[in-house]
Protein backbone atom coordinates (compact mmCIF):
# COMPACT_ATOMS: atom_id res chain seq x y z
CA UNK A 1 0.00 0.00 0.00
CA UNK A 2 1.21 3.95 -0.67
CA UNK A 3 0.68 5.93 1.18
CA UNK A 4 0.02 10.16 -0.29
CA UNK A 5 0.35 12.96 2.69
CA UNK A 6 -1.88 15.93 2.51
CA UNK A 7 -1.21 19.17 4.65
CA UNK A 8 -3.29 22.25 5.22
CA UNK A 9 -2.09 25.06 6.24
CA UNK A 10 -4.80 26.53 7.94
CA UNK A 11 -5.25 30.12 9.65
CA UNK A 12 -5.83 29.09 13.23
CA UNK A 13 -4.17 25.58 12.79
CA UNK A 14 -1.79 23.06 10.81
CA UNK A 15 -3.78 19.82 9.97
CA UNK A 16 -1.71 16.71 8.65
CA UNK A 17 -3.44 13.73 7.03
CA UNK A 18 -1.92 11.07 5.77
CA UNK A 19 -3.97 8.91 2.91
CA UNK A 20 -3.85 5.33 1.55
CA UNK A 21 -4.10 4.80 -2.25
CA UNK A 22 -8.05 4.29 -1.77
CA UNK A 23 -8.35 7.64 -0.70
CA UNK A 24 -9.04 6.40 3.41
CA UNK A 25 -7.46 8.38 6.03
CA UNK A 26 -4.64 6.31 7.58
CA UNK A 27 -4.00 9.01 10.75
CA UNK A 28 -4.83 12.75 10.80
CA UNK A 29 -3.55 15.53 12.89
CA UNK A 30 -4.70 19.06 13.72
CA UNK A 31 -1.78 21.37 15.50
CA UNK A 32 -3.67 24.45 17.09
CA UNK A 33 -1.99 27.84 16.85
CA UNK A 34 -3.10 31.38 18.37
CA UNK A 35 -2.49 34.48 15.97
CA UNK A 36 -0.49 37.61 16.60
CA UNK A 37 -3.13 40.52 17.34
CA UNK A 38 -1.60 43.58 18.54
CA UNK A 39 -4.46 45.75 17.19
CA UNK A 40 -8.16 45.24 15.60
CA UNK A 41 -6.53 45.85 12.05
CA UNK A 42 -3.07 44.17 12.75
CA UNK A 43 -3.48 40.20 12.44
CA UNK A 44 0.36 38.21 12.08
CA UNK A 45 1.91 34.80 12.92
CA UNK A 46 5.84 33.85 13.42
CA UNK A 47 5.99 31.58 10.24
CA UNK A 48 8.31 29.41 12.57
CA UNK A 49 4.51 28.36 14.51
CA UNK A 50 4.07 27.22 11.23
CA UNK A 51 6.58 25.29 10.55
CA UNK A 52 6.49 23.39 14.00
CA UNK A 53 3.34 22.73 14.06
CA UNK A 54 3.72 21.15 10.68
CA UNK A 55 6.86 18.68 12.40
CA UNK A 56 4.51 18.12 14.97
CA UNK A 57 1.28 16.97 13.18
CA UNK A 58 4.06 14.60 10.40
CA UNK A 59 5.83 13.21 13.61
CA UNK A 60 1.72 12.32 15.62
CA UNK A 61 0.71 11.04 12.13
CA UNK A 62 3.64 8.48 11.50
CA UNK A 63 3.50 7.72 15.32
CA UNK A 64 -0.20 7.04 15.02
CA UNK A 65 -0.60 5.36 12.02
CA UNK A 66 2.44 2.99 12.19
CA UNK A 67 3.09 4.01 8.16
CA UNK A 68 6.73 3.65 7.48
CA UNK A 69 8.33 6.56 5.95
CA UNK A 70 9.64 4.42 2.90
CA UNK A 71 5.87 4.15 2.26
CA UNK A 72 4.43 7.70 1.74
CA UNK A 73 4.66 8.09 -2.24
CA UNK A 74 4.11 11.88 -2.22
CA UNK A 75 3.27 15.28 -0.49
CA UNK A 76 1.04 18.17 -1.54
CA UNK A 77 -0.38 21.06 0.41
CA UNK A 78 -3.60 22.94 0.94
CA UNK A 79 -2.70 26.71 1.74
CA UNK A 80 -4.69 29.09 2.94
CA UNK A 81 -4.59 32.26 0.13
CA UNK A 82 -3.21 36.40 0.74
CA UNK A 83 -0.85 35.54 3.88
CA UNK A 84 2.30 37.20 3.02
CA UNK A 85 6.02 36.31 3.69
CA UNK A 86 9.22 38.79 3.05
CA UNK A 87 12.63 37.14 3.18
CA UNK A 88 15.87 38.12 2.79
CA UNK A 89 18.78 36.90 0.57
CA UNK A 90 19.28 34.21 2.93
CA UNK A 91 15.73 32.78 2.68
CA UNK A 92 14.94 34.16 6.53
CA UNK A 93 11.89 35.98 7.21
CA UNK A 94 12.23 39.48 7.69
CA UNK A 95 9.26 40.05 9.79
CA UNK A 96 5.86 37.67 10.62
CA UNK A 97 3.91 36.93 8.17
CA UNK A 98 1.39 39.38 7.38
CA UNK A 99 -2.21 36.96 7.72
CA UNK A 100 -4.87 37.32 5.29
CA UNK A 101 -6.97 38.73 7.71
CA UNK A 102 -4.77 41.35 8.16
CA UNK A 103 -6.79 44.75 7.28
CA UNK A 104 -3.81 47.53 8.27
CA UNK A 105 -3.12 48.25 4.70
CA UNK A 106 -6.78 50.42 3.81
CA UNK A 107 -4.52 53.96 3.08
CA UNK A 108 -2.50 51.61 0.33
CA UNK A 109 -5.75 49.81 -0.82
CA UNK A 110 -7.67 52.74 -1.37
CA UNK A 111 -4.55 54.47 -2.90
CA UNK A 112 -4.03 51.20 -5.54
CA UNK A 113 -7.60 51.18 -6.37
CA UNK A 114 -7.35 54.96 -7.40
CA UNK A 115 -4.17 54.21 -9.52
CA UNK A 116 -5.78 51.52 -11.36
CA UNK A 117 -9.58 51.36 -10.70
CA UNK A 118 -11.57 48.77 -9.66
CA UNK A 119 -13.02 48.18 -12.79
CA UNK A 120 -9.06 47.66 -14.30
CA UNK A 121 -8.65 45.18 -11.29
CA UNK A 122 -11.44 42.80 -11.86
CA UNK A 123 -10.74 42.43 -15.36
CA UNK A 124 -7.27 41.71 -15.46
CA UNK A 125 -7.07 39.76 -11.76
CA UNK A 126 -11.05 38.75 -11.28
CA UNK A 127 -11.11 39.98 -7.96
CA UNK A 128 -13.93 42.58 -7.95
CA UNK A 129 -11.98 45.42 -6.19
CA UNK A 130 -8.97 46.16 -4.36
CA UNK A 131 -8.80 45.23 -0.73
CA UNK A 132 -6.34 45.69 1.92
CA UNK A 133 -6.45 41.91 1.83
CA UNK A 134 -5.14 41.37 -0.78
CA UNK A 135 -0.98 41.20 -0.75
CA UNK A 136 -0.31 44.24 -3.57
CA UNK A 137 -1.96 46.11 -0.62
CA UNK A 138 0.04 44.61 2.02
CA UNK A 139 3.46 45.08 0.26
CA UNK A 140 2.60 48.79 -0.27
CA UNK A 141 2.18 48.93 3.20
CA UNK A 142 5.47 48.12 4.25
CA UNK A 143 7.18 49.57 1.46
CA UNK A 144 5.36 52.59 3.24
CA UNK A 145 6.03 52.01 6.91
CA UNK A 146 8.91 49.77 6.86
CA UNK A 147 11.22 50.69 3.94
CA UNK A 148 13.95 48.97 6.33
CA UNK A 149 12.28 45.77 5.37
CA UNK A 150 11.03 46.68 2.03
CA UNK A 151 14.98 47.39 1.11
CA UNK A 152 16.62 44.42 2.39
CA UNK A 153 13.83 42.34 0.79
CA UNK A 154 15.05 39.68 -1.81
CA UNK A 155 11.32 37.58 -2.27
CA UNK A 156 8.24 37.68 -1.73
CA UNK A 157 6.26 34.30 -0.93
CA UNK A 158 2.60 33.31 -0.21
CA UNK A 159 2.83 30.59 2.65
CA UNK A 160 2.25 28.13 -0.03
CA UNK A 161 5.22 29.15 -1.87
CA UNK A 162 7.57 29.49 1.53
CA UNK A 163 6.57 26.12 2.78
CA UNK A 164 7.91 24.33 -0.22
CA UNK A 165 10.86 26.56 -0.19
CA UNK A 166 11.50 24.87 3.34
CA UNK A 167 10.70 21.73 1.61
CA UNK A 168 12.75 21.50 -1.32
CA UNK A 169 14.68 24.76 -1.80
CA UNK A 170 13.31 26.66 -4.88
CA UNK A 171 10.79 29.28 -5.31
CA UNK A 172 7.55 28.37 -7.32
CA UNK A 173 3.90 29.19 -6.56
CA UNK A 174 0.66 28.58 -8.45
CA UNK A 175 -2.09 30.90 -9.88
CA UNK A 176 -5.18 29.75 -7.41
CA UNK A 177 -3.43 31.24 -4.49
CA UNK A 178 -1.54 34.28 -6.72
CA UNK A 179 -4.64 35.28 -8.21
CA UNK A 180 -5.91 37.21 -5.05
CA UNK A 181 -2.43 39.11 -4.52
CA UNK A 182 -3.44 41.53 -7.37
CA UNK A 183 -0.21 40.56 -9.09
CA UNK A 184 -1.32 38.05 -11.58
CA UNK A 185 -3.14 38.11 -14.72
CA UNK A 186 -6.14 35.39 -14.22
CA UNK A 187 -6.66 35.59 -18.01
CA UNK A 188 -3.05 35.67 -19.42
CA UNK A 189 -1.76 33.02 -16.53
CA UNK A 190 1.40 35.50 -16.12
CA UNK A 191 2.33 38.38 -13.50
CA UNK A 192 0.86 41.67 -14.17
CA UNK A 193 3.47 44.37 -15.07
CA UNK A 194 1.71 47.36 -14.57
CA UNK A 195 0.96 46.34 -10.78
CA UNK A 196 4.01 44.48 -10.24
CA UNK A 197 6.04 48.33 -11.45
CA UNK A 198 3.95 50.60 -9.61
CA UNK A 199 5.20 48.72 -6.18
CA UNK A 200 8.48 48.63 -6.99
CA UNK A 201 9.17 44.82 -7.42
CA UNK A 202 11.62 43.34 -9.86
CA UNK A 203 10.39 39.57 -11.42
CA UNK A 204 13.45 37.90 -9.64
CA UNK A 205 11.57 38.82 -6.11
CA UNK A 206 8.44 36.45 -7.07
CA UNK A 207 7.96 32.78 -7.48
CA UNK A 208 8.16 30.92 -10.74
CA UNK A 209 4.39 30.12 -11.26
CA UNK A 210 3.38 26.11 -11.95
CA UNK A 211 0.38 24.64 -12.01
CA UNK A 212 -1.25 22.75 -9.61
CA UNK A 213 -0.67 19.08 -9.24
CA UNK A 214 3.35 20.11 -10.92
CA UNK A 215 6.02 17.38 -9.36
CA UNK A 216 8.77 19.47 -7.86
CA UNK A 217 11.60 16.97 -6.70
CA UNK A 218 11.87 15.59 -3.59
CA UNK A 219 12.60 16.67 0.05
CA UNK A 220 15.83 17.90 1.25
CA UNK A 221 17.36 15.20 3.12
CA UNK A 222 18.53 17.19 5.88
CA UNK A 223 14.59 18.48 6.36
CA UNK A 224 13.37 14.75 5.75
CA UNK A 225 15.75 13.67 8.69
CA UNK A 226 14.25 16.79 10.77
CA UNK A 227 10.38 15.70 9.82
CA UNK A 228 11.11 12.00 9.88
CA UNK A 229 10.58 11.53 6.32
CA UNK A 230 11.76 9.42 3.72
CA UNK A 231 14.57 11.23 1.40
CA UNK A 232 12.55 9.75 -1.60
CA UNK A 233 9.49 11.93 -0.52
CA UNK A 234 8.14 13.62 -4.09
CA UNK A 235 7.03 17.04 -3.52
CA UNK A 236 3.81 18.01 -5.78
CA UNK A 237 2.59 21.56 -5.93
CA UNK A 238 -0.82 22.67 -4.10
CA UNK A 239 -3.53 24.71 -4.07
CA UNK A 240 -5.56 27.31 -2.21
CA UNK A 241 -7.33 25.49 0.74
CA UNK A 242 -10.73 25.99 -0.37
CA UNK A 243 -9.47 24.59 -3.87
CA UNK A 244 -8.27 21.47 -2.20
CA UNK A 245 -11.65 21.34 -0.22
CA UNK A 246 -13.86 21.56 -3.28
CA UNK A 247 -11.71 18.67 -4.51
CA UNK A 248 -11.73 16.95 -1.29
CA UNK A 249 -15.41 16.74 -1.49
CA UNK A 250 -15.72 16.17 -5.58
CA UNK A 251 -16.33 19.59 -6.10
CA UNK A 252 -14.61 19.75 -9.53
CA UNK A 253 -17.21 20.14 -12.03
CA UNK A 254 -19.33 22.95 -13.53
CA UNK A 255 -22.78 23.33 -11.55
CA UNK A 256 -21.39 21.74 -7.96
CA UNK A 257 -21.33 24.34 -5.33
CA UNK A 258 -19.48 23.73 -1.56
CA UNK A 259 -19.26 25.65 1.06
CA UNK A 260 -16.41 25.99 3.98
CA UNK A 261 -16.80 27.16 7.41
CA UNK A 262 -13.12 27.37 8.85
CA UNK A 263 -12.10 30.05 10.09
CA UNK A 264 -13.72 31.90 7.50
CA UNK A 265 -16.71 30.86 5.82
CA UNK A 266 -16.07 30.09 1.67
CA UNK A 267 -17.99 29.02 -1.24
CA UNK A 268 -16.80 27.32 -4.46
CA UNK A 269 -19.03 27.59 -7.94
CA UNK A 270 -16.66 25.59 -10.80
CA UNK A 271 -16.67 26.78 -14.07
CA UNK A 272 -14.45 25.82 -17.56
CA UNK A 273 -13.94 29.35 -18.40
CA UNK A 274 -13.19 32.60 -16.33
CA UNK A 275 -16.67 34.08 -15.03
CA UNK A 276 -16.74 38.29 -14.25
CA UNK A 277 -19.92 38.93 -12.44
CA UNK A 278 -21.03 42.00 -13.89
CA UNK A 279 -22.50 43.43 -10.77
CA UNK A 280 -19.09 43.02 -9.66
CA UNK A 281 -19.69 41.61 -6.40
CA UNK A 282 -18.44 37.29 -6.25
CA UNK A 283 -14.99 37.49 -7.58
CA UNK A 284 -13.22 34.72 -10.25
CA UNK A 285 -10.30 32.64 -9.09
CA UNK A 286 -8.15 30.01 -10.81
CA UNK A 287 -8.84 26.49 -9.25
CA UNK A 288 -5.90 23.88 -8.31
CA UNK A 289 -7.43 21.79 -11.32
CA UNK A 290 -5.51 23.58 -14.47
CA UNK A 291 -7.73 24.94 -16.67
CA UNK A 292 -10.64 25.56 -14.18
CA UNK A 293 -12.36 28.55 -12.42
CA UNK A 294 -14.77 29.02 -9.44
CA UNK A 295 -16.45 31.64 -8.23
CA UNK A 296 -15.22 31.77 -4.93
CA UNK A 297 -16.15 34.49 -2.23
CA UNK A 298 -15.02 34.14 1.49
CA UNK A 299 -15.53 36.39 4.36
CA UNK A 300 -16.39 36.17 7.88
CA UNK A 301 -17.14 32.76 9.17
CA UNK A 302 -15.94 29.88 11.98
CA UNK A 303 -13.37 32.28 13.44
CA UNK A 304 -15.94 34.42 15.25
CA UNK A 305 -17.69 31.35 16.65
CA UNK A 306 -14.56 29.94 17.86
CA UNK A 307 -13.87 33.96 19.16
CA UNK A 308 -17.14 32.86 21.29
CA UNK A 309 -15.99 29.85 22.30
CA UNK A 310 -12.98 31.54 23.90
CA UNK A 311 -14.57 34.23 25.49
CA UNK A 312 -18.03 33.73 26.80
CA UNK A 313 -17.88 30.23 26.72
CA UNK A 314 -15.59 29.13 29.06
CA UNK A 315 -17.67 27.82 31.56
CA UNK A 316 -18.90 25.04 28.70
CA UNK A 317 -15.31 24.89 28.29
CA UNK A 318 -14.43 23.61 32.17
CA UNK A 319 -17.72 21.27 31.47
CA UNK A 320 -16.63 19.99 28.38
CA UNK A 321 -12.97 18.98 29.45
CA UNK A 322 -14.37 17.26 32.58
CA UNK A 323 -16.41 15.51 30.55
CA UNK A 324 -14.61 14.60 28.06
CA UNK A 325 -16.49 16.32 25.07
CA UNK A 326 -16.11 19.15 22.84
CA UNK A 327 -16.85 22.97 24.03
CA UNK A 328 -18.53 23.01 20.47
CA UNK A 329 -21.14 20.23 21.17
CA UNK A 330 -21.87 21.76 24.61
CA UNK A 331 -22.42 25.57 22.67
CA UNK A 332 -24.75 23.63 20.47
CA UNK A 333 -26.76 22.15 22.28
CA UNK A 334 -27.31 25.56 24.17
CA UNK A 335 -28.78 26.81 20.54
CA UNK A 336 -30.60 23.76 20.23
CA UNK A 337 -33.23 25.22 22.69
CA UNK A 338 -33.48 28.65 20.90
CA UNK A 339 -36.07 28.75 18.13
CA UNK A 340 -35.18 29.96 14.34
CA UNK A 341 -33.75 33.26 13.82
CA UNK A 342 -33.26 33.66 17.75
CA UNK A 343 -35.98 35.54 18.55
CA UNK A 344 -35.14 39.15 16.98
CA UNK A 345 -30.95 38.43 17.78
CA UNK A 346 -28.67 39.77 14.35
CA UNK A 347 -25.12 39.08 14.71
CA UNK A 348 -22.97 40.14 12.15
CA UNK A 349 -20.21 38.32 12.42
CA UNK A 350 -17.48 40.41 10.81
CA UNK A 351 -13.99 40.73 12.96
CA UNK A 352 -11.89 41.29 10.30
CA UNK A 353 -13.84 43.01 7.03
CA UNK A 354 -16.72 41.33 5.34
CA UNK A 355 -16.29 39.66 1.89
CA UNK A 356 -17.87 39.07 -1.21
CA UNK A 357 -21.20 40.09 -1.83
CA UNK A 358 -21.04 42.57 0.55
CA UNK A 359 -17.22 43.61 0.77
CA UNK A 360 -16.76 46.46 3.18
CA UNK A 361 -13.18 46.87 4.77
CA UNK A 362 -13.80 48.21 7.49
CA UNK A 363 -16.94 46.48 8.85
CA UNK A 364 -17.17 44.78 12.35
CA UNK A 365 -18.78 42.63 14.61
CA UNK A 366 -22.26 43.26 16.13
CA UNK A 367 -24.64 42.03 18.22
CA UNK A 368 -27.79 43.55 17.47
CA UNK A 369 -31.77 43.63 18.91
CA UNK A 370 -30.26 42.14 22.28
CA UNK A 371 -33.15 42.19 24.82
CA UNK A 372 -33.69 40.98 28.73
CA UNK A 373 -35.20 37.58 27.19
CA UNK A 374 -31.99 36.40 25.08
CA UNK A 375 -30.26 34.14 27.33
CA UNK A 376 -26.30 32.68 26.30
CA UNK A 377 -28.26 30.23 23.96
CA UNK A 378 -29.29 32.89 22.33
CA UNK A 379 -26.44 34.52 21.52
CA UNK A 380 -24.76 31.08 20.57
CA UNK A 381 -27.43 30.73 18.26
CA UNK A 382 -26.98 34.29 16.65
CA UNK A 383 -23.52 33.93 15.63
CA UNK A 384 -24.46 30.40 13.96
CA UNK A 385 -27.18 32.59 11.95
CA UNK A 386 -25.14 35.44 11.44
CA UNK A 387 -22.63 33.11 9.85
CA UNK A 388 -25.71 31.55 7.36
CA UNK A 389 -26.92 34.87 6.50
CA UNK A 390 -23.43 35.75 4.92
CA UNK A 391 -23.74 32.37 3.39
CA UNK A 392 -27.25 32.99 1.94
CA UNK A 393 -26.47 36.49 0.60
CA UNK A 394 -23.43 34.63 -1.36
CA UNK A 395 -25.29 31.83 -2.99
CA UNK A 396 -27.55 35.04 -4.39
CA UNK A 397 -24.80 36.65 -6.18
CA UNK A 398 -24.13 33.25 -7.38
CA UNK A 399 -27.92 32.87 -8.78
CA UNK A 400 -28.05 36.33 -9.88
CA UNK A 401 -24.93 35.53 -12.01
CA UNK A 402 -26.86 32.72 -13.87
CA UNK A 403 -25.70 29.92 -11.72
CA UNK A 404 -27.72 27.30 -9.99
CA UNK A 405 -27.54 26.62 -6.66
CA UNK A 406 -29.41 23.14 -6.44
CA UNK A 407 -27.28 21.80 -3.32
CA UNK A 408 -24.45 22.57 -1.20
CA UNK A 409 -21.56 20.42 0.04
CA UNK A 410 -20.05 21.36 3.17
CA UNK A 411 -16.96 20.88 4.61
CA UNK A 412 -14.69 21.77 7.17
CA UNK A 413 -15.12 22.58 10.75
CA UNK A 414 -18.87 24.08 10.85
CA UNK A 415 -19.77 20.86 8.43
CA UNK A 416 -19.55 19.16 12.00
CA UNK A 417 -21.97 20.10 13.21
CA UNK A 418 -25.71 19.01 12.78
CA UNK A 419 -28.19 22.05 13.86
CA UNK A 420 -25.31 24.53 12.00
CA UNK A 421 -25.58 22.35 8.95
CA UNK A 422 -29.60 22.59 9.22
CA UNK A 423 -29.62 26.18 10.29
CA UNK A 424 -27.60 26.25 6.52
CA UNK A 425 -30.32 24.44 4.78
CA UNK A 426 -33.07 25.96 5.77
CA UNK A 427 -31.30 29.63 5.42
CA UNK A 428 -30.74 29.09 1.93
CA UNK A 429 -33.54 27.01 0.60
CA UNK A 430 -31.02 24.30 -0.81
CA UNK A 431 -29.85 20.60 0.84
CA UNK A 432 -27.07 20.61 2.71
CA UNK A 433 -24.78 17.54 2.22
CA UNK A 434 -21.90 16.48 4.44
CA UNK A 435 -19.17 14.15 3.10
CA UNK A 436 -17.64 11.28 4.96
CA UNK A 437 -14.43 13.47 4.86
CA UNK A 438 -16.09 16.63 5.72
CA UNK A 439 -13.56 17.65 8.26
CA UNK A 440 -10.45 16.33 6.13
CA UNK A 441 -11.77 17.64 2.64
CA UNK A 442 -8.91 20.05 2.11
CA UNK A 443 -5.79 17.75 3.14
CA UNK A 444 -7.56 15.30 1.07
CA UNK A 445 -8.18 17.45 -1.96
CA UNK A 446 -3.74 18.09 -1.02
CA UNK A 447 -3.29 14.11 -1.31
CA UNK A 448 -5.21 13.97 -4.65
CA UNK A 449 -2.75 16.60 -6.01
CA UNK A 450 -0.46 14.69 -4.54
CA UNK A 451 -1.33 11.18 -5.90
CA UNK A 452 -1.67 12.59 -9.51
CA UNK A 453 1.51 14.65 -9.74
CA UNK A 454 3.32 11.24 -8.42
CA UNK A 455 1.98 9.38 -11.27
CA UNK A 456 -0.24 7.15 -8.51
CA UNK A 457 -3.29 8.30 -10.19
CA UNK A 458 -4.20 9.93 -13.93
CA UNK A 459 -7.16 12.41 -13.18
CA UNK A 460 -7.98 15.29 -10.15
CA UNK A 461 -11.21 15.10 -11.30
CA UNK A 462 -12.04 11.65 -11.93
CA UNK A 463 -9.98 10.24 -8.81
CA UNK A 464 -11.89 13.39 -6.47
CA UNK A 465 -15.32 11.71 -8.00
CA UNK A 466 -14.46 8.42 -6.56
CA UNK A 467 -13.42 9.53 -3.61
CA UNK A 468 -16.56 11.45 -2.74
CA UNK A 469 -18.84 10.23 -0.67
CA UNK A 470 -22.12 11.56 1.00
CA UNK A 471 -22.72 11.18 4.36
CA UNK A 472 -25.72 13.33 5.63
CA UNK A 473 -28.28 14.99 3.97
CA UNK A 474 -29.87 18.16 5.53
CA UNK A 475 -33.23 19.47 4.38
CA UNK A 476 -34.69 22.69 4.27
CA UNK A 477 -37.38 22.94 7.12
CA UNK A 478 -40.31 24.95 5.35
CA UNK A 479 -41.66 26.16 8.98
CA UNK A 480 -38.46 28.08 9.23
CA UNK A 481 -38.40 29.40 5.84
CA UNK A 482 -40.22 32.95 7.46
CA UNK A 483 -37.57 33.46 10.30
CA UNK A 484 -34.80 33.45 8.08
CA UNK A 485 -36.82 35.51 5.41
CA UNK A 486 -37.37 38.44 7.98
CA UNK A 487 -33.58 37.78 9.51
CA UNK A 488 -32.11 38.09 6.26
CA UNK A 489 -33.78 41.23 5.31
CA UNK A 490 -32.67 42.32 8.78
CA UNK A 491 -29.23 41.73 7.71
CA UNK A 492 -29.70 43.69 4.29
CA UNK A 493 -31.13 46.74 6.63
CA UNK A 494 -28.60 46.86 8.95
CA UNK A 495 -25.34 45.66 7.56
CA UNK A 496 -26.63 48.81 4.68
CA UNK A 497 -27.10 51.29 7.66
CA UNK A 498 -23.82 50.77 9.57
CA UNK A 499 -21.84 51.30 6.06
CA UNK A 500 -21.16 54.79 6.62
CA UNK A 501 -20.53 54.34 10.20
CA UNK A 502 -17.96 51.53 9.44
CA UNK A 503 -16.20 54.14 7.13
CA UNK A 504 -16.20 56.85 9.86
CA UNK A 505 -14.93 55.07 12.58
CA UNK A 506 -12.44 52.75 10.71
Amino acid sequence: MRYLLGVDLGTTAIKVALFDENGAAAAVSTQEHRLITPTETVVEQDPEVYWNCFKAGTREVLERSGVAPRDILALSVSAQGETLLVLDGEDRPLRNAIVWMDNRAQAESDALAARFTNETIHKVTGQVEMTALWPAAKIKWIRDHEPEVYDRAAKYLLLEDWFFMRLMGGYYGEGSLWCSTILWNITTKTYWPEMVEELGLRRDQLPEIVESGTPLGTILPAVAEELGLDPSLQLVMGGLDQSCGAIGVGNVREGVFSESTGAALAVCAMTPRPAFDPNRQMPCFYTAIPGMYMIHAFSSGGIAYKWLRDTLCTQEADVAARAGMSTYDIMNGEATQVPAGSEGLLVLPHFQSSGPPDSEQSASALIYGLALKHTKGHIVRGFMEGVAMVLLRMTEAVRAMGVEVREIRSLSGGAKSPLWCQIKADATGVPVVTMTNTDDAACLGAAILAGVGAGLWDSVPETAERFARPERRFEPDPKNRAAYDQLIEKYKAVFAALRPVFKKFS
